[in-house]
This record gives structure tokens, sequence and C-alpha cells, in this order.
């Protein structure tokens, strides 16, 4: 045999190798993002079943890191978990493959879920079963909201963080420079301790940074292109929960725009929660109500992209972010001042859900359920549509 043989050979059996492993990780994902319901947290336990215990991908620590590095960069850390394990086993291919895997099914479902609301939504059945698991969002978004806060709130310093980003925010502060101030001030304390010197950054540069790019988003006109600007917005600035991206979206889709009402995001929230996937597509809902299939497409892709790129630009730093007490003070600062928008979004929604004693008794009851008992948050909303369809037969709607 010719060298050139040995040479074509060779790259035909790394590229077969490619070919079965792209396949590996599309087929791995797909059955993921279908079956993938409970929440970021319950998506990263079963990626580390299947890639870390089951298969043997990723070893444990490479695990871990991905882990740290996903929470240091701004989007769903487990789509962000989904893409790190791509390009671990498959290089720049394996990290399309892997992450446009795992989000598919989720937003084909949440279309899906779109297009009926749209079509049936204003029945006053739908508007029963809605009236029942509008409360029982609420009492999810406590659960999340009281767990991120004892893991976010580590000392008295970031408890004031916590507090003054929720008197902001109630008082309409921009929720960016909220969220960058606070990484600001955390991160200064951090240098403070550390007796290192100040970078020449302060927080009217911030504010005006942030102040620019909510003008960017505020000067595009209602269309397609508004809506991709938005949500690739919201997918670059959002760390920690998805759920942050509740706040981002009462801000300017609801107070700022007037492109969704309270009643519409909430609804938007339940779908998302209730189907498998991350929390992120909502934006797929949310994209159909004020587009069609084509809104929801590009409000899916704009809030996923700064995802995949910012994973890609991250591999190759992971060792160093570990290390950096910079960024792990920014992210706390970060994390802190979202639990403080959190808390002054959940007040402003609760108003919309909670209309009368029954409504109110189902967040308590749920609440109760999820943060001392554990109960799986599905099984929670499906009976919370059984309790709006059963009041409604009570009264007789």
């Amino acid at each position: 045999m010719q060298p050139e043989d040995g040479v074509a050979g060779a790259v035909g059996t790394a590229n077969a190798a490619t070919g079965s492993q792209l396949k590996q990780l599309a087929l791995s994902f797909l059955r993921l993002g279908t079956i993938a319901f409970g929440g970021p947290a319950a998506h990263i336990a079963m990626m580390e079943e299947e890639f870390v215990r089951r298969r043997g991908w990723v070893s444990r620590a490479d695990f871990l890191d991905m882990l740290g590095a996903s929470n240091l960069i701004p989007g769903p850390s487990s789509t962000e978990m989904a893409i790190h394990i791509g390009h671990q086993r498959a290089g720049w291919r394996g990290l399309i493959v892997a992450g446009t895997s795992f989000v598919l099914p989720a937003m084909l479902i949440v279309m899906v879920c779109a297009w009926a609301y749209a079509a049936f939504g204003a029945l006053p059945r739908i508007q029963r079963v809605l009236y029942g698991i509008k409360p029982v969002i609420i009492a999810i978004v406590l659960q999340a909201l009281w767990r991120l806060a004892r893991t976010a709130v580590k000392d008295m310093f970031l408890a004031a963080i916590a507090l003054i980003a929720t008197v902001a925010a109630l008082a309409g502060g921009n929720v960016l420079v909220v969220l960058l101030v606070g990484g600001l001030v955390a991160t200064l304390q951090a240098w403070s301790r550390e007796r290192l010197a100040c970078a020449n950054l302060g927080p009217l540069s911030i504010q005006s940074l942030a102040a620019t790019t909510a003008a960017a988003s505020a000067a595009v006109p209602i269309g397609l292109g508004g809506l991709f600007l938005l949500f690739l917005k919201f997918g670059t600035v959002i760390f920690g929960s998805g759920y942050v991206l509740l706040v981002f979206l009462q801000a300017d889709l609801v107070n700022r725009l007037h492109w969704l009402s309270q009643a519409q995001l909430l609804d938007a929230v339940a779908v998302g929660q209730v189907t498998p996937g991350p929390v992120f597509t909502t934006a797929t809902f949310i994209g159909y109500l004020l587009g069609g299939v084509t809104g929801a497409l590009v409000a899916t892709v704009a809030i996923f992209l700064p995802g995949f790129l910012l994973v890609a630009a991250s591999r190759p730093l992971i060792p160093r972010i570990r290390g950096s007490k910079i960024a792990g003070a920014f992210l706390d600062g970060v994390n802190v001042a979202a639990v403080g928008l959190m808390i002054a979004v959940t007040w402003q929604l609760s108003r919309a859900a909670v209309v009368d004693s029954l409504s109110a008794s189902v967040v308590a009851l749920s609440a109760l359920l999820l943060i001392y008992f554990r109960i799986n948050s599905v099984w929670l909303i499906v009976a919370g549509g059984f309790v709006g369809i059963t009041a409604g037969w009570w009264l007789g709607e």
C-alpha cells in the first residue's frame, strides 16, 4: 500500500469515528431533551449519570470543571453542560450537535403548546385550568428562590446587596444595571480583602454600558429583528438560575414594551416549566405568541446562541476560571442581586396569579410540598389544573 493510501485510510477511519461519535451525541441528547423534566439540577444529574457513570465519556473531575465554568458564564447551565460534553467528545461539531439536540425536543414541544394556547387559550375551560396552574408556578418560583437564596447569600454583605437589589427593582431600576452593579460591588470587596489594586472601572461606566445596551434594544422597532436582539440580550446577560429570565421578561416585555400581559407571562412560564428541557424554552412560547413559528424560531435561536459562543470561548479558560477569586466574587454579587430581583418579580407576578382565597391556598400548599416534601413540580402543575377545573364545575362555569 502506498503512503498516500495509508493517509487516506487513516483520515477515513477518523472521519468514520467522528461520525459515529456525533450520531451517539445526537441520539443521547435528543433522548435527554425529551425526558429531562425537573429543572437544571435534575438535567445535570441525568447527564452525570449518562456520560460519567454509564458511558464514561467524561471524567468526574472534568465534569465538575465544566459545571463550574457553566456557572461563571451567562446562559442556561444545563444546556451549556450539554455543549461542553459535546465539545469534549467530538470537538466543535460535537458542541453544535449536543447543544442543538438537547434544545430541539423542548422547542418543538413548547411550540405545539404555544399553538394550542393561541388557538384555544381563550376558552373558559382552558382559563380554569390556567387559573389553577398559575398559583403553582408562583410556588415553584418561590421554591427556586428559597434554594438560590440559601446558596447565594453567604454573608451579611451579600444579603445587603440582595436587599438593595430588591428595593431597586421595586422602584423600577434597570435590571441589567442592578445585576452588573451587584457583581461590581462584590468584586471590589474581594479586591479590598486581597489588597489588590482596583481596576479603573467604576459603577458609572458599568451603568453607562448597561444603559446603552438597554437603549439599543429599546430603539429597535417591534418585529423579528427587535425580537432577535431582545432575546439575544437575555441570553447574554442572564446568570444563575433560568428563573432569572422572569426578571427580564417582566421588565422588558411586560413593563417597557407591553408586548405581553402579566397573565400571558405567567402562562408562558407555566408551559416552560411543565415541558421537558431548559426553562429558557419559555422564549419559544413567547416568540410564537409574538410572531408565529418564525418568531418562535428567532427567539429560541437568539436566547441560546450566546451559550454556544460563550462555551466555545471559555473552554481553554476553564482551569483559570475555576481558580479565580475575582471571577467567583463577581458571580457571588450577580447571584445575590438576581435573588433580590427575583423577590421583586415574584411579588409582581403573584398579584396576577393570587386572585382569591383558593388560589392563595394553592400557592401555600404547593410551596409547602415543594420545599419540605420535594414533590415533583410536574405533578403539582397537573394537580393545580385539576383544582382549576373542579372549581369551574363547582361554580357552574
